[in-house]
């Protein structure tokens, strides 16, 4: 130790002191959680954003409710032509297809791009999304096809298109006491086609910028475009002035271009010290490229 210096202090790596609740039920659960959330109660299910920030105690919750224990919130299936995605289902289930088709094998490749394995083997689709980090790759998902998200309280249910359910950086139009207990995403048709792409400096690490693009061909022309861009803004979003670039036109490298062009366009970029507006301006252009020429592939 230096002279004239104190020892030097280790952050907190354990949480501050908070009840434990285990509900086993639906209807436990959401009672609980209605009775608690006023008391700063939050909810666990994979825990992989929670957890970390209260053993450094930049989260004190006196409340956890922790809903693993609900058999129902484990339910993934196809009903009504939506892949129902429950508020405990984990990244793992999607790194084989969950269903047969284009959404199946989109998300089996979207899912290798979310952090590393032990995260994905812990965390969830729904905890993700709840979160809201703009970086998310779900958030991306749930916004470009335009996820039915189901809330659940005490005070009933409701249903909050992906829209309308991303507020802002990490903020959602989630309410206390409210838990998003399942996602539903549409089954797309056979014949889309899709293509993702991410930018980060290191595998496993935040995307600082990333696409999504589907489309389907009728007669040999794009019908249907759907791209998103997430990473970027303070929420993901689809970006409708790159879809008008594309509806109606052929698969061409000078169309895609335009569309990536129409993209970085019409963005509103963060700014920060590491990566500048205009920086991840530019980014959305090749990101967006890249995924409308892997759905040509």
């Amino acid at each position: 130790m230096r002279a004239g210096r104190g020892p030097m202090l280790s952050p907190p790596m354990k949480p501050a002191p908070f009840h434990y609740h285990a509900p086993k039920t639906v209807e436990e659960a959401l009672t609980t959680l209605g009775r608690v959330a006023p008391d700063d109660g939050r909810v666990l299910a994979g825990g992989q954003s929670l957890v970390p920030t209260m053993a450094f105690r930049l989260a004190r919750p006196k409340h956890l409710v922790d809903i693993n224990g609900v058999r129902e919130f484990a339910r993934l299936a196809v009903e009504a032509e939506k892949l129902c995605i429950g508020a405990c289902v984990r990244h793992a289930a999607f790194e084989r297809p969950a269903m047969q088709g284009p959404l199946g094998d989109l998300l089996a490749e979207v899912v290798h791009h979310i952090a590393h394995k032990p995260i994905r083997a812990r965390g969830t689709f729904c905890g993700s999304i709840a979160h809201a980090d703009p970086a998310s790759e779900w958030c991306l998902v749930a916004a470009a096809f335009d996820a039915e998200m189901i809330i659940r309280s005490v005070r009933g249910t409701r249903i909050v298109a992906a829209k309308n359910f991303f507020d802002d950086i990490m903020t959602t139009a989630l309410e206390d006491g409210e838990l998003l207990a399942e996602v539903r995403l549409p089954v797309l048709p056979r014949d889309t086609r899709f293509g993702f792409y991410e930018f980060s400096r290191r595998a496993g690490d935040f995307a600082i910028a990333m696409a999504l693009a589907t489309y389907r061909l009728k007669d040999s022309m794009i019908v249907e475009p759907r791209v998103a861009v997430g990473g970027v803004e303070a929420f993901p979003r689809r970006i409708v002035e790159a879809e008008a670039e594309l509806e109606g036109s052929m698969p061409k490298s000078e169309i895609f271009a335009a569309a990536a062009h129409a993209a970085a366009k019409a963005v509103a970029p963060l700014d920060d010290a590491v990566n500048s507006a205009e920086y991840r301006r530019g980014l959305v252009g090749t990101v967006v490229a890249r995924a409308l020429q892997r759905a040509a592939a």
